[in-house]
């Protein structure tokens, strides 16, 4: 993929924290405590050599595959290294720096009315859900572990404000569901009315391999 500058990160994020992310280093982050505790980075998001040019790849990849499908050159795109999810406008969370598929909904948005993103990780895809809480262009659906778990975000009743009430769409789970009940009983019914009802032009999967026994 190409490496994606810092024109197109910042479509979804804001100048400083793309500017701190382009700044940092594990040579020079003790020159910086006060950005380091603004933007969350540091332990659950740590520093590391090529911090930046791994966000710019990884971000670039999801774009790239995005623009294949909005183009109709592929019918599916898979980038193995994406679905940094937890990842907000000015904050990393969670081991997410960039938020590479915002920015691949952003880009699928200019070609259709409507994208839906489904998230199949342990935790709750709170970054992308926030980002489009509040429009009726993007439904969201994920199926996470709730409780006292990280994020801590994804309840029932979160569904949406203003314009995308009725968009957001969270199944919060215990642990020990079974793959029968978790399958037939949820994912298949709630995921086929949404496409009945939603009837999206294009759909975004971040399939979080934690999800899975």
């Amino acid at each position: 993929p190409r490496a994606l500058p810092f024109s197109e990160m910042t479509r979804f994020h804001s100048d400083d924290y793309i500017n701190f992310l382009r700044t940092i280093t594990p040579d020079n982050m003790k020159e910086f405590p006060k950005q380091l505790q603004r933007f969350n980075v540091g332990e659950d998001c740590p520093v590391f050599d090529g911090l930046y040019e791994f966000c710019q790849l990884y971000t670039g990849a999801s774009l790239d595959g995005a623009v294949q499908l909005g183009n109709g050159h592929s019918d599916i795109a898979i980038n193995w290294s994406g679905g940094l999810h937890h990842a907000k406008k000015s904050e990393a969370s969670g081991f997410c720096y960039i938020n590479d598929i915002v920015l691949a909904i952003l880009e699928l948005l200019k070609v259709h009315a409507r994208v839906l993103y489904v998230d199949i990780d342990v935790h709750h895809g709170d970054g992308v859900e926030e980002a489009f809480y509040t429009t009726d262009r993007v439904m969201t659906l994920s199926l996470h572990k709730y409780g006292d778990f990280f994020p801590g975000t994804g309840h029932i009743q979160d569904v949406g404000a203003k314009e995308g009430v009725g968009y957001s769409v969270n199944a919060p789970l215990q642990a020990g569901i079974t793959d029968e009940t978790y399958l037939n009983e949820l994912f298949i019914p709630v995921f086929d009315k949404i496409m009945e009802v939603f009837q999206p032009g294009a759909i975004v999967l971040q399939c979080g391999a934690d999800s899975l026994t």
